[in-house]
């Protein structure tokens, strides 16, 4: 059942890419779009945890999940949302696997954590697989709002990346709420916060959102990537360690090229296939010294 899960989410969350970009080429407005996803799986996820009585309204006004949210949802997926306008959805996955790096680097310079060489090594091949990735296709096009797409994937991640490591401190804190309570709770916030966002920055059409692909592609990443990934990836969390499940970011960045070329007709070069394959090298090396000490102490416990 855990590697079932596992592959299931693998391919939930490589899917969602897509699915987001579908959504935004269907002139379904990037932020709006987002928030209500966000929302709306957090509402209908922590009403159901209230009615169990696995939740307390309360746990929705504590500045935690407000930090929380911002980071985990609104810096993540608002760039990310944006991005996808001008970047296929294969690139955009690519670029969202470098999370791990940048967490090691933030725990390495910021937390002073100390780091192996092997991590060292990944992260300077990570970020050699970026520059692939990025260099060739603004010298043929010249394309400054896709070179601008791609940062600011990586300035999500980095909202992603601090995100993670203050929840952790906040699970701590809350050890008697539901890890999906606490989810639900950042994805009101986040949502609510992409919501205002959007009032402020963008025109909204409603009847545009009723359009097949937007309402297709909405209804997609609320239930299947919001809903059943999230919660699918906290049970595996429960059931495993924190690191095994994450791995998810070395497998889905593949399924989320194919699915664009197949599915979208998206492009893809043998030099992109070079960069993707250096980028997700260099994820795994980054972080193998850490899922091999959590492995390790698995199978001691």
């Amino acid at each position: 059942m855990i590697i079932f899960n596992y592959l299931l989410i693998c391919l939930i969350f490589g899917t969602t890419f897509l699915a987001i970009k579908v959504g935004v080429d269907a002139s379904a407005p990037p932020f709006f779009s987002a928030g209500l996803r966000f929302f709306i799986a957090g509402m209908l996820l922590f009403c159901w945890l209230v009615w169990r009585k696995k939740a307390a309204l309360a746990l929705l006004f504590r500045k935690e999940m407000l930090l929380t949210g911002i980071g985990l949802t609104f810096g993540t997926f608002s760039t990310l949302y944006w991005a996808e306008q001008y970047v296929s959805s294969g690139i955009a996955a690519v670029l969202s696997a470098t999370g791990p790096i940048m967490i090691l680097v933030l725990q390495t310079f910021v937390l002073r954590l100390k780091t192996t060489r092997l991590s060292v090594f990944g992260c300077i091949l990570g970020f050699a697989g970026i520059i692939i990735l990025l260099l060739p296709q603004l010298a043929v096009s010249a394309n400054i709002i896709w070179l601008i797409g791609c940062v600011a994937i990586l300035v999500g991640e980095l909202f992603y990346c601090m995100g993670t490591l203050y929840s952790k401190k906040v699970i701590q804190q809350f050890p008697e709420a539901s890890p999906i309570a606490l989810n639900a709770a950042q994805m009101i916030c986040g949502g609510l916060l992409l919501l205002i966002l959007s009032f402020f920055t963008e025109p909204v059409n409603v009847h545009g959102l009723f359009s097949p692909k937007a309402a297709g592609s909405l209804l997609y990443l609320i239930v299947i990537g919001s809903m059943v990934g999230h919660s699918l990836f906290y049970w595996l969390v429960a059931k495993t360690n924190p690191v095994f499940p994450a791995t998810w970011l070395y497998i889905s960045p593949l399924i989320a090229l194919a699915v664009g070329v197949v599915f979208y007709e998206e492009s893809i070069t043998w030099v992109t296939a070079v960069g993707v394959v250096t980028v997700i090298a260099g994820t795994i090396c980054a972080n193998l010294d850490s899922l091999k000490a959590l492995m390790q102490r698995r199978k001691t416990a």
